[in-house]
């Protein structure tokens, strides 16, 4: 089993790009978390990498309102946030034991922020116009994971109500299915 670290890692190996590509004409579009557009999705994805560091940790976590984060070098410092998220979860015992306010088991709070960080990127690639696939050990992870948490998460009003997807669905799509998105989502066009 890979350790959280590094399956964070893999997966800021493919949301890192997503950032740098996002134009800033396209902050205000939509995207498929109906919440959210690009700009406050960007911001939300940098609150959970943030709080997810101290969450490792053991440090309490601020999820109140999100400061703008799309100031100044944001896609650089998109890049050196998740760098410290890495590093947070690979401190030593970092996915062992509890975590978080909620005191769930280390791994599962650290399947969260894998989570996010790999269905937002999605969101966000999505929402711009860009590819993305996720990395295969990092879906391997996610998907179970996310499975077991739907339910809390419902209810926590952080998914939505899970979508069909079609016979012969991609992994990803059922995750993504799973947390309430449309995998065929695309961009309303003007």
């Amino acid at each position: 089993m890979k350790k959280i670290s590094e399956l964070l890692e893999a997966a800021a190996g493919r949301a890192v790009p997503v950032m740098h590509g996002i134009d800033d004409n396209s902050l205000g579009d939509p995207t498929p978390c109906a919440e959210y557009d690009v700009r406050a999705l960007v911001g939300h994805l940098f609150q959970v990498v943030v709080n997810f560091q101290a969450l490792a940790a053991r440090e309490q976590a601020d999820f109140g309102e999100a400061p703008d984060a799309v100031t100044g070098d944001w896609r650089a410092r998109f890049g050196e946030e998740t760098a410290k998220l890495v590093a947070a979860w690979a401190v030593p015992g970092a996915d062992e034991g509890t975590a978080g306010s909620m005191g769930l088991p280390a791994r599962t709070v650290g399947n969260m922020v894998l989570g996010d960080l790999t269905v937002h990127a999605w969101d966000l690639a999505r929402a711009t116009g860009q590819e993305f696939v996720p990395d295969e050990s990092v879906l391997s992870e996610i998907g179970p994971g996310l499975a077991a948490m739907a339910p809390m998460a419902r209810e926590a009003k952080v998914f939505g109500e899970p979508r069909p997807v079609p016979d012969g669905a991609s992994p990803f799509e059922q995750v993504l299915a799973l947390t309430g998105r449309d995998p065929g989502w695309r961009p309303p066009r003007a």
